[in-house]
């Protein structure tokens, strides 16, 4: 079974793009991680990522964003509307599928320790992961802000974090837990009295007397008075239910709504309630959707090899490599699970269960390789189009091909890599699984080599347009030694398939 957990950590810096764009780029080069969403904001000066992983990536670039945040962000010198006491101020773990809250609570805690003891830093756990009813609710750990923490942290015992030092640097500190999948969702009204936007917010929100599930605040952003919420549970309170009581409420001060907006992203049903109730549409089903009744037709489409096929230069042989890769894997793991529970297997039931769990995490960062290779290619031609009438302009376009070419070596590198381990547990399967899908195993074999030969010619290609000749080398080097272990693994394979009657 796939294993997918969503990661949202907020950042306290929504104005410097090359900040966050270095936190964006440490995030989603982790294997097996891919970056949904960003959202900045000046005024707040936050900025909201939003990524998707096994647990294992997701946790790994979680800490990632952590650690380059700590390195960028001075809390001293931080300003903004929203909240906040760290430079990550908080990252909350989502179990999508495959994985329980249980799962992400271990997570947290995992990240949190980590945290604490490598990078120095206090961290708090909230939400179902926290270890004190009062810090379930994240305000209550944000309160008094980084300013008033930096203080109490050090004379309140009350406030003595779960993991790290007692006091505080410039990264201040991070709340990390775990909770199920919430809508961020702010209103703008039509004032810029923001006392009337804090007024709407005391009223809806529930630690004040409003509505469950619901957290606000009344801001002012870009001119106009805002609410900002959080609904932490958007099957028991609706997001139609939140908006139209702050409807009601601003009617009170004889203002409006002007507008909405989302941070990050919402779960489908939440829009199809919300469709539902304003149109009363009480027969509503989710396949009375067109979309949703052709995807339910058109499951396995060939959506990835129509753009394949297309004139379009993305995607092209690296991702088609990584979908080779990734189809390895899927064919380990359905020759592990067809093992498993056989007696006549029972002896190896154990490490083939743990064969499907490391099978079904190299699908998923082979998966994520196929967009995350396009995206490298993208690059190449984007500094590929950058102006050169300058000797300024030459130097700025000569150092962004330099960087792009060098990451549309290394994602196909990592790739070859990752499939190499493919090739590994196809060639564990083929010896020691299931004699009935023995074709199976040495069809993931096969697949694997292609991908790691198709992903080599991506690597090679690209490394030639390095001016750094040792840097291209390495690379070149990297890749040979993938490549024959990948020449021991096939051979051995193919004596397999002999010995055992398939070849």
């Amino acid at each position: 079974m796939r294993q997918l957990v969503e990661c949202v950590p907020n950042f306290s810096e929504g104005r410097r793009t090359e900040v966050i764009d270095r936190i964006a780029a440490d995030i989603a080069a982790v294997p097996g991680v891919s970056l949904l969403d960003r959202e900045s904001d000046s005024d707040h000066n936050r900025t909201v990522i939003t990524f998707v992983g096994t647990p294992e990536a997701a946790l790994e670039a979680a800490f990632r964003g952590i650690r380059t945040a700590s390195e960028l962000i001075d809390l001293d010198v931080h300003q903004g509307a929203h909240p906040r006491m760290g430079a990550t101020d908080v990252v909350p773990f989502i179990p999508i599928e495959g994985v329980s809250m249980a799962d992400c609570i271990t997570l947290a805690q995992r990240l949190g320790k980590r945290v604490g003891d490598e990078l120095n830093i206090p961290v708090y756990l909230y939400e179902a992961a926290a270890t004190r009813p009062e810090n379930e609710n994240l305000a209550n750990v944000r309160q008094g802000e980084y300013e008033g923490l930096k203080v109490a942290i050090e004379t309140d015992p009350r406030r003595k974090p779960d993991f790290g030092p007692s006091r505080m640097g410039k990264a201040g500190a991070t709340v990390i837990g775990a909770r199920a999948p919430l809508v961020a969702y702010n209103v703008y009204l039509t004032t810029d009295k923001v006392d009337i936007a804090r007024k709407i917010a005391k009223a809806i929100r529930h630690q004040t007397g409003g509505l469950r599930f619901v957290k606000a605040l009344g801001l002012l952003v870009n001119g106009k008075a805002q609410v900002s919420m959080n609904l932490t549970d958007y099957t028991q309170t609706p997001v139609f239910r939140a908006v139209e009581l702050v409807r009601r409420e601003a009617e009170r001060y004889g203002v409006g709504i002007e507008s909405t907006e989302l941070i990050g992203l919402i779960p489908q049903k939440a829009l199809f309630d919300s469709a539902q109730w304003y149109l009363q549409l009480d027969n509503f089903q989710p396949d009375m959707v067109l979309e949703s009744r052709l995807t339910g037709a058109s499951a396995g489409d060939s959506t990835f090899l129509n753009a394949l096929a297309s004139a379009e230069p993305t995607p092209g042989g690296g991702s088609a490599a990584a979908y080779a890769g990734a189809m390895a894997a899927a064919l380990v793991a359905m020759v592990a699970r067809v093992t498993v529970g056989k007696k006549k297997y029972a002896d190896v039931a154990a490490r083939m269960a743990q064969i499907v769990v490391e099978a079904e995490s190299l699908r998923a960062t082979l998966e994520s390789s196929v967009k995350r290779d396009a995206e490298a290619f993208n690059t190449v031609m984007d500094a590929l189009k950058l102006p050169k009438d300058t000797p300024e302009q030459q130097t700025e376009r000569a150092a962004a091909l330099e960087n792009a070419n060098k990451t549309a070596s290394e994602v196909p590198l990592a790739a070859a890599q990752t499939a190499l381990a493919v090739l590994a547990l196809a060639l564990e399967v083929a010896e020691k699984g299931n004699l009935n899908a023995l074709s199976d195993a040495g069809s993931a074999g096969s697949l694997a080599e292609t991908a790691i030969f198709a992903a080599g010619l991506n690597v090679k290609i690209n490394a030639k347009g390095l001016t750094d000749r040792a840097a291209a080398a390495d690379l070149l080097q990297r890749l040979a030694a993938v490549e024959a272990q990948a020449a021991q693994h096939k051979s051995r394979l193919h004596d397999l398939l002999r010995e055992r009657g398939e070849m």
